[in-house]
This record gives structure tokens, C-alpha cells and sequence, in this order.
């Protein structure tokens, strides 16, 4: 049985300011690149074996990977289909807005000018599925978003729309995720 491993970007100063980064370029924090190089050190200290790092385009997942590849020696590369998704009218508000909250249960919605759910769910059910294909021959660390540690998860696991919408993981927490 193969598996892969997800992290979520270090802190953005969005994060700190409680806003919605979706598909929006936002770099790390200080604090944000201490997190990538401890997460680099946690999976050299706990000797989480991967073989290749794939992450996002955007800086603040980049970034991320690039601090974990340079302490672990995992060699990275940008997978597009690792961006974020673009929340449309909602890039750069208060990610707790109660219309936001309310938007995400709306799966076909592309929340005006945006990329819907299902849209996203499919760029990335179709990278975890060709990641499924080598999941015997090679472990990666997925560097990516929030929005796309959501899908990831409902990738493996059944939710329902309320816990799909409620799902979340901390900056650079990593979770692994094993194939059936």
C-alpha cells in the first residue's frame, strides 16, 4: 500500500491578518520560513522517508518546499496543479465572513470570477490519482494550501459538505495519507 504525505505553506501575513490568500501570490512571514525549516527538520528527526517533493507555484508554497528540500536533501519541483483556488470576489476577506462560510458549501459556485469546488476537486483527484499510480515505486510531499489540504483529505476520506467546509490544517502541519 503506497502513501503520500500533504503540508500546508508557512504563515503569510494574511494568515495573521485572518484573510482569504486563495489563488493570490502572498509571501511567508519570518515566522513562516522558521516553520518551513522546523517542518524540514521534523521529517529528518522523525525519518519520514519521501522521495520527491511537489509543490505549488504560488511563493509562500514554494518557498515552503524549497527551505524543507534544501534541509532534507528531497529533491522539488512545481506541480501546477498544487495552486490554490482561486476564490474570486472573496481573494483578500476576512476568511471567517459568514457569506464566505456560507459560499463554501455551494460546490458549483466560482464565487464571482473564481474557480468552483468541483473544479478544483478535479485538478487534484486527478494529480492524486497519477501520485497513486507510482505509489509503490515513490512517497512525495505534497507543499501546498489549505483550500487544497481540504480536497486531499475528501480524497480519502467520505465528509460531509458541513465537515468538507470546516476542514483545515495548521501552517506547515504535515499529514500523511495512505492508498487503498
Amino acid at each position: 500500500m503506497g502513501h503520500i504525505y500533504f503540508a500546508r505553506h508557512g504563515q503569510t501575513i494574511w494568515n495573521v491578518e485572518n484573510k482569504i490568500c486563495g489563488a493570490t501570490d502572498i509571501a511567508l512571514t519570518e515566522l513562516g520560513h522558521r516553520q518551513a525549516i522546523e517542518l524540514g527538520e521534523n521529517i529528518l528527526k522523525q525519518e519520514i522517508h519521501i522521495d520527491e517533493i511537489l509543490y505549488s507555484p504560488l511563493v509562500r508554497a514554494a518557498d515552503t518546499a524549497k527551505h524543507v528540500s534544501e534541509i532534507t536533501g528531497i529533491p522539488a519541483r512545481e506541480e501546477k496543479r498544487l495552486k490554490e483556488q482561486n476564490f474570486g470576489c472573496f481573494e483578500s476577506t476576512p476568511r471567517d465572513g459568514a457569506v464566505f462560510q456560507e459560499a463554501k458549501t455551494h460546490f458549483i459556485d466560482h464565487f464571482q470570477g473564481g474557480e468552483s469546488m468541483l473544479q478544483l476537486a478535479q485538478r487534484i483527484y486527478n494529480l492524486l490519482d497519477d501520485i497513486k499510480k507510482e505509489s509503490n515505486e515513490k512517497t512525495y510531499l505534497l507543499v501546498a494550501h489549505n483550500g487544497i489540504a481540504r480536497v486531499v483529505n475528501s480524497y480519502f476520506y467520505d465528509m460531509s459538505n458541513e465537515e468538507y467546509a470546516r476542514f483545515g490544517i495548521k501552517n506547515c502541519e504535515i499529514k500523511r495519507y495512505d492508498y487503498l
